[in-house]
């Protein structure tokens, strides 16, 4: 597996090596200490699955500690651009962000540590995303910053007059109106 940094510290991209054949294909999804020799440790708890059609806009989510989550996310079928915003307060990369596609077919996955919002959006007809977490789901605890807050200058890459939204991400605050994480 190729472990790739990105502009921000501790989110990598995971390219898997892909066996394929007449057959199909296979890859490892997550080894555990592959990753934890490129610094990555993680204990996952929890596995989620959405499937969504083009211009679905989940996030950008968190949650409030202490039930913050790292993540490793992937498309299993479709496309989607997939951000990671850094909300840690004593970063040097405070607010700033990262997008990559991934796709069923680049079988690309990105880790999240904790300390960072999460969204993606879909850029096929649909796509079935899933993703790991290394704690469980707190409803109390869920946070959010708007996915279309200027300060942040996502290009989510659809027109935004084809934006589908869940009603309560449209009201989530402004970056500079949440609590920054804190280890």
């Amino acid at each position: 597996m190729n472990v790739i940094p990105t502009c921000l510290e501790g989110v990598f991209i995971l390219e898997p090596k892909v066996f394929g054949d007449e057959r199909g294909y296979f890859f490892e999804v997550w080894n555990r200490q592959k990753l934890a020799d490129a610094g990555i440790v993680c204990h996952f708890v929890q596995d989620n699955e959405s499937k969504s059609r083009f211009g679905v806009l989940r996030g950008l989510h968190f949650q409030a500690a202490p039930y913050t989550q790292a993540k490793l996310v992937r498309a299993i079928s479709g496309r989607v651009l997939d951000v990671a915003v850094d909300i840690r307060k004593n970063s040097p990369t405070y607010g700033k962000h990262v997008a990559v596609e991934l796709s069923g077919e680049n079988k690309r996955q990105l880790f999240i540590p904790r300390g960072f919002a999460h969204g993606f959006t879909v850029l096929s007809d649909e796509a079935v995303f899933a993703y790991k977490c290394d704690n469980v789901y707190m409803p109390s605890a869920e946070r959010g910053i708007r996915f279309d807050d200027p300060a942040l200058g996502i290009d989510w890459q659809v027109n935004p007059d084809k934006w589908i939204l869940s009603p309560k991400d449209t009201v989530l605050p402004r970056l500079e109106e949440i609590t920054p994480w804190e280890e």
